[in-house]
């Protein structure tokens, strides 16, 4: 096979595609900003004189107890908000592979065997840190397993401004692809009772919603009734609510066109969903998840070296770190072993290893995880909070460091691909040939 007809890796897509993806990293830019402020006010106020206040906050109960959601605050940020997150990643992944450039399967093996790579080596190195501790250690093997989009792409937006649009759309769909085999994950392995009459029940406002939606229906007071009915008996059947989010998204229909992006790209239900609810998410969802989440007492120097001497806590910390980088960056060498494909023109593997480190940035699945696995009251579920924290930091610096090494190349690719010679808002590079 000659080098020129060998598959590229990263190659550039089309620009509508390029462009699209510009828009949502923006946004997910300033979600991950209120995701950090979040989380340092959450860590701030449980360390401070007024940690009370906040466990009262966190624990405090509403809800109808007859309809069995009766729920913390914490609960509702973790089942409740956290479907409105998973309801426009599964939005995204859809339009991806339906209309975006993966709807190429040579363009889609790539994201997501890296998101299945960074899935097993995780959840291996923490069962063999953690085999034969007892106690039930072994429950949080998938916490170290989703990459954090909103954070991951925040720490990007500092330090990678001018990172290749290809190898952006790659760690956006991988953060989507693995956050949406976490929440396969949390359904299969994380379902402690189930009830089956609820969960046949879920099928049917789930369906009425699927028809409604088909039919181009956009109106809120006949979907949202429909929508909270599926995720309230999604939530009674012992199912973790938030697999509501990702069902409801994978029904509503994505407008095909001959070139992603292209002149109907715009009148899709999936399109007009996303707008709606991802400042939602972004702005609102998860930021007050990490309120709720991830205040942690951490009681000074000492706490912290007991926390991450904890088995568990090294699993995390491990599997973040080490495993999302071995994971990724092993799974795209495979890819590129086995299809005899190149790296595309100016890139290296020094840049899918500094993706993999950033992929390591786990945080609000991460979290939620860790609930799942040890409960509020197991001081194993405070280690792993402490563990996901130290793990997502060492992995958003480590990133930075390789990334910016790295700049000099990103800035002059990223001129190239910005030269519009006939002003017509089309760079020149996607008018001669640029999906190659």
């Amino acid at each position: 096979m000659s080098d020129s007809s060998r598959m590229s890796l990263f190659r550039r897509g089309s620009w509508p595609e390029a462009r699209r993806i510009g828009e949502i990293l923006r946004r997910e830019t300033i979600g991950g900003a209120l995701l950090l402020v979040a989380a340092v006010a959450a860590l701030v106020w449980a360390n401070s004189p007024w940690a009370p206040a906040y466990e009262a906050l966190r624990d405090w109960q509403v809800g109808p107890a007859a309809w069995h959601l009766h729920l913390s605050l914490g609960t509702w940020a973790a089942d409740g908000l956290l479907a409105i997150f998973f309801f426009v990643a599964g939005l995204e992944l859809k339009r991806e592979f339906v209309a975006g450039d993966l709807r190429d399967p040579r363009r889609a093996v790539v994201p997501v065997a890296a998101a299945v790579g960074g899935v097993l080596v995780p959840a291996l190195i923490y069962t063999v840190l953690n085999i034969g501790t007892g106690g039930g250690a072994l429950r949080g093997w998938a916490i170290a397993t989703a990459t954090d989009i909103a954070f991951a792409l925040a720490v990007l937006a500092v330090v990678g401004r001018h990172l290749p649009a290809a190898l952006r759309i790659f760690l956006l769909t991988l953060a989507v692809v693995d956050d949406l085999l976490a929440i396969v994950i949390i359904a299969v392995f994380y379902t402690a009772h189930l009830a089956v009459a609820p969960l046949l029940a879920t099928l049917v406002p789930l369906a009425v919603f699927g028809v409604l939606v088909q039919r181009r229906v956009r109106s809120w007071w006949l979907l949202l009734p429909l929508a909270a009915l599926t995720w309230g008996l999604m939530h009674a059947s012992g199912v973790h609510a938030t697999v509501a989010g990702v069902l409801l998204a994978f029904t509503v229909p994505v407008v095909r066109s001959d070139q992603a992006g292209g002149p109907q790209a715009g009148l899709g239900l999936a399109e007009h969903f996303e707008q709606r609810f991802r400042p939602l998410s972004a702005g609102f969802a998860v930021p007050v998840f990490a309120l709720l989440s991830a205040g942690v007492t951490i009681g000074g120097l000492h706490g912290l070296a007991t926390a991450l001497t904890d088995p568990v806590a090294l699993g995390v910390v491990a599997g973040l770190v080490a495993g999302k980088t071995i994971g990724i960056t092993a799974a795209t060498w495979l890819v590129a072993r086995f299809t005899r494909a190149r790296l595309d023109e100016g890139l290296s593997w020094a840049d899918v290893i500094g993706l993999a480190i950033l992929g390591g940035v786990g945080f609000t699945v991460s979290l939620l995880v860790g609930e799942l696995a040890f409960g509020a009251h197991d001081p194993r579920a405070e280690h792993v909070k402490v563990a996901v924290l130290a793990g997502s930091l060492t992995a958003a610096l480590l990133a930075t460091a390789v990334l910016r090494l790295r700049n000099r190349v990103y800035r002059r690719l990223h001129a190239a691909e910005s030269v519009d010679t006939d002003r017509d808002g089309t760079p020149d590079v996607y008018e001669t040939g640029g999906d190659r």
